[in-house]
């Protein structure tokens, strides 16, 4: 433990170092959602919200993922060849490959996303960036196939569920892997929209799986999550109110999906859903209203996502923070709780 918390203040010292040039770098770039993100004549709550961050800096997750990455293959090598034991809960390479393919992939998708959307490229596509089915098609791919490696090469294919059994899903086991990582992608990238949520929730919840990880002593798999949470909270510093940068769809997406998969990792389906409850219910809250707008042409909630419902009903910003932050706390809790049983 020593050691991972070794690796983890390394990581944050790195990140610190290395956020206040990209950010600087971000706005030279002009990184950032352009006047045509949002109409000028719109004055819901989220338009305005939109317009008082347009000009703070997106894509704080490439440099997350760099840095992660990075020091990850400089450090493992590094203690065994000081024979720091090394164990894993599967074989060690087929295990690193599938959370990097994850990370990386992911976070490639959602940087290909921002490119598009913040240097508008294909004024077209507005600023949405790719089209939704697009999108959807290219995570539904990855989502299959770090599903098919979870399952072939590390022969994954339980659900434990607490307090009911355990369950051999089979071949299975793969699309519903793929739902629950594109699922978790979407839902962080859509919270990902007030100082400090997406973020603080996004620490709360590691938090939780780097202690499952340590318990089983998986080595990988802890070391990455250390390295990625001193990451995190480097970012998280310059990420609350008032934010002066955000993950962008590179750190949403990417996070998000190798959240899944580190649940997945350590047999805690059920966990992942308790842990990442507040991503789902503010990624829920949007899809119901887009299908009801649909299907009903009417709408569910005065506006959607939920954060921005909150503000629309009075909380300030930092309450609507806060509180989601203490909800995670005590999700994370009760998922570890569950887990152990």
């Amino acid at each position: 433990m020593a050691l991972l918390l070794g690796v983890l203040i390394i990581s944050f010292f790195i990140s610190v170092f290395a956020i206040i040039p990209f950010i600087n770098l971000l706005y030279k770039l002009r990184f950032y959602k352009q006047k045509s993100a949002v109409s000028a004549d719109k004055i819901d709550t989220a338009s305005e919200h939109i317009r008082s961050k347009s000009r703070t800096p997106e894509g704080a997750g490439l440099l997350i993922i760099f840095i992660v990455s990075f020091l990850f293959v400089l450090i493992f090598p590094v203690i065994r060849y000081l024979g720091v034991y090394i164990s894993s809960a599967y074989r060690l390479n087929d295990e690193i490959n599938v959370i990097f393919f994850t990370f990386i992939s992911f976070g490639l998708l959602g940087l290909y996303d921002d490119i598009i959307k913040y240097f508008e490229i294909d004024r077209s596509l507005g600023y949405a960036g790719l089209k939704l089915v697009h999108k959807l098609i290219i995570q539904v791919i990855l989502g299959l196939v770090i599903g098919a490696l979870l399952y072939f090469n590390l022969g994954i294919s339980i659900i434990n569920i607490p307090l009911i059994g355990v369950f051999n899903l089979g071949i299975w086991f793969i699309p519903l892997t793929a739902f629950l990582i594109i699922t978790m992608a979407n839902a962080v990238n859509i919270t990902d929209g007030l100082d400090g949520l997406a973020g603080g929730l996004l620490m709360i919840s590691i938090f939780g799986f780097w202690f499952l990880s340590a318990s089983i002593l998986d080595t990988p798999l802890s070391l990455f999550l250390a390295l990625w949470l001193g990451s995190l909270i480097a970012f998280l510093y310059f990420n609350v109110f008032p934010a002066r940068i955000f993950l962008g769809d590179v750190g949403a997406l990417s996070f998000g999906a190798t959240l899944a998969v580190v649940g997945l990792l350590l047999g805690k389906m059920v966990a992942v859903l308790v842990v990442g409850l507040p991503f789902i219910i503010d990624g829920a809250s949007s899809l119901i209203q887009i299908i009801s707008v649909k299907i009903r042409h009417k709408r569910i909630l005065p506006i959607a996502p939920i954060h921005y419902y909150l503000l629309k009903i009075g909380w300030a910003e930092n309450k609507v923070v806060q509180r989601a932050w203490l909800m995670g706390i005590m999700l994370v809790i009760f998922g570890i709780w569950l887990s152990l049983l």
